[in-house]
């Protein structure tokens, strides 16, 4: 059980018997009252969002999560097919419960797969990606005034706003949390 406190952002909270992770937590504290948490909470099997208030003692399970590691190995229409690492068993996921993260995916990427109840429910990314540019237009000689960026296109069709400088061909690091460009690789 987590008290208030303990509630943070990152995470995994059980409620109804499904795996909720804790996407934004605002700590509220009134005069004589008591504490107040308002929490956001994204349903990591149907992607759901739901506004939590704990109050005073409230208490929350905190959900048991295993993390494994996997090998992205393709994806169709429907689904994404992953390996596990030590077993390799084969399983898939369907694309709306892993959701935005299909942007950063490219064959052969390891990846955290997080179990519920014994089945695989979502997927992390690591934090940063190499990627390889497939298109982008021209940096604009004279537009350079402050921080210019123009949109690319990524090998996973994927599309970020980057620097003026990056070129088709380049290969750069991607935050896959904030979905914003950090680096050439």
């Amino acid at each position: 059980m987590l008290s208030l406190n303990e509630i943070k952002v990152g995470k995994v909270l059980e409620i109804n018997n499904e795996p909720f992770i804790v996407i934004k937590a605002d700590h509220h504290k009134m005069g004589r009252g008591g504490a107040v948490l308002k929490t956001k909470l994204k349903s990591l099997i149907s992607n759901n969002v739901l506004e939590k208030t704990f109050q005073g003692n409230d208490k929350a399970d905190e959900a048991e999560i295993e993390r494994k590691k996997a090998n992205f190995m393709y994806m169709d229409e429907n689904e994404a097919h992953f390996m596990d690492n030590t077993d390799f068993e084969q399983f898939s996921l369907p694309l709306d419960q892993i959701g935005t993260k299909t942007k950063f995916l490219k064959e052969g990427t390891d990846v955290d797969v997080l179990h519920f109840s014994g089945n695989p429910v979502s997927i992390d990314l690591p934090i940063k990606i190499t990627l390889k540019v497939t298109s982008a237009p021209p940096g604009v000689k004279g537009n350079s005034a402050g921080n210019v960026t123009k949109q690319v296109e990524l090998e996973t069709g994927a599309s970020i706003n980057a620097p003026l400088f990056v070129n088709e061909g380049d290969n750069i690091v991607i935050n896959t949390d904030s979905e914003e460009y950090v680096e050439r690789a």
